[in-house]
């Protein structure tokens, strides 16, 4: 059968009409799934999918979120980043991510005090978290720590020459009430001399390295506030004193002299008396803290086989470390004790059934000092010691997920018959099977 010319030309644009028609529907079908898409996760373990908590978390807030990473301009460290965010927006779009080079704004990262490893900045309502490690724990937490809403007190104890969070000088805490009252965490001073009690509204007593010991009157509200189950940081200096006899009650002793850790030098640090601190042992304050810390002159503490607080090491010095005097050298003759040795304990005991006493012993002050505060971890690890003594024990710790089928077992034997097979028995078929092609291409 002949096609005329008119029929071929109703064929052409038939065939035209249908292309332009599916054309419109896949168009308008991928426009549709930027109205509403739809995402499965079929790895193993739902890796790619944010926890249950992390979600909630999300659900709750109703504002934007503003991350900036003053991260270095590495591709690689930006994709895992933009990844992350990536599937927090999944569950809350309004999730603005900015990267800024810290090199390319150098006033603004040094008034934020970032280093050279970057910072992030989580920002919600007005208020600001910064994290030095990114994962799903860390911003979860980040952003459960930006939405509380309870103001809490804390007393600075004053008086004796103790750190001061209003001071303005190096060795104060200035910048670490700052930072306090960023999480709604208000610092107050207390006199004794002016008000010889403990506000009701403090929840948190801090005794920053007092230089001259406390009256007998002081003492006994000391001890009594303890008594009834008041919390207590007391960041124990080596050249401070120790108030009313307070190690006898804690069980806790801080040993004579500093710390010298030889390997500060490993991280560029010239003076041995400089406690640099890369890991920590498990406890609930130091969970997932990946950062370092770092201690200037730094007194080593040991607890007591009999107290009535159950005690935890929190920090300890590398095996690099000793306790010395003068020399910076160790000398075994001259008695002195040899690393790794403990910075920090956390002490508990039960009060009743419900209360539970939380105390902080720490041998350096200096860590939380304006000076030394926006060094690498020392702020993180400052908050999560005073979260702890306030018993907001919200931090969650996701637990990391993995493919069940990521690592091979393999039997010796086995390892043997795949050796065996690859380096003997394949090439070995291979040649027969081409001398076997080029015996019968000969006989013909």
């Amino acid at each position: 059968m002949k096609i005329s010319r008119h029929i071929h030309r109703q064929i052409r644009i038939k065939n035209l009409l249908h292309t332009t028609l599916w054309l419109s529907v896949l168009f308008g079908l991928a426009w549709l799934s930027t109205l509403r898409p739809v995402h499965f996760d079929i790895s193993a373990g739902s890796r790619n999918t944010l926890s249950s908590v992390s979600q909630n978390v999300l659900n709750s807030l109703t504002d934007k979120i503003v991350v900036t990473a003053y991260i270095k301009k590495d591709p690689a460290l930006r994709s895992q980043i933009k990844q992350l965010i990536d599937r927090f927006k999944l569950h809350k779009p309004d999730i603005e991510l900015t990267f800024i080079d810290p090199d390319s704004t150098p006033e603004k990262t040094r008034k934020l005090e970032i280093g050279a490893s970057g910072a992030i900045i989580v920002d919600y309502l007005g208020r600001t978290e910064r994290i030095n490690f990114l994962d799903e724990s860390t911003l979860t937490n980040a952003l459960r720590q930006l939405t509380s809403a309870n103001v809490r007190w804390i007393s600075f104890l004053t008086g004796h020459g103790e750190r001061s969070p209003e001071g303005q000088a190096n060795f104060d805490l200035s910048r670490f009430g700052e930072e306090l009252a960023q999480r709604n965490i208000k610092a107050q001073t207390l006199n004794w001399a002016d008000i010889p009690t403990i506000p009701d509204n403090s929840e948190l007593l801090v005794i920053a390295g007092p230089r001259v010991d406390l009256l007998p009157g002081e003492i006994s509200i000391l001890h009594d506030y303890l008594e009834q189950g008041g919390h207590l940081l007391w960041l124990a200096d080596p050249d401070s004193l120790i108030p009313g006899g307070l190690d006898d009650y804690l069980g806790i002793d801080r040993l004579p002299g500093t710390i010298v850790d030889m390997s500060a030098g490993l991280y560029g640090i010239d003076d041995p008396s400089f406690v640099v601190v890369p890991k920590y042992p498990g406890h609930p304050i130091t969970q997932n803290l990946q950062t370092m810390t770092l201690f200037p002159a730094a007194a080593a503490l040991q607890s007591r086989e009999e107290s009535s607080f159950v005690s935890t090491v929190l920090i300890k010095s590398s095996d690099k470390s000793w306790i010395t005097g003068a020399t910076a050298q160790f000398d075994a003759d001259m008695e002195e004790r040899e690393g790794p040795l403990i910075l920090a304990y956390a002490l508990s005991r039960q009060i009743d059934e419900m209360i539970e006493q939380r105390i902080i012993v720490i041998g350096d002050g200096d860590f939380l000092a304006d000076a030394y505060l926006g060094n690498v971890g020392n702020l993180e690890l400052g908050l999560r010691m005073i979260n702890w003594l306030l018993r907001d024990d919200r931090y969650v710790a996701i637990p990391v997920k993995s493919a069940p089928d990521r690592h091979l077992q393999l039997t010796p034997l086995s390892v043997t018959l795949m050796g065996f097979g690859f380096l003997l028995i394949i090439p070995l078929v291979l040649m027969i099977t081409g001398w076997l092609i080029w015996y019968r291409r000969r006989r013909r």
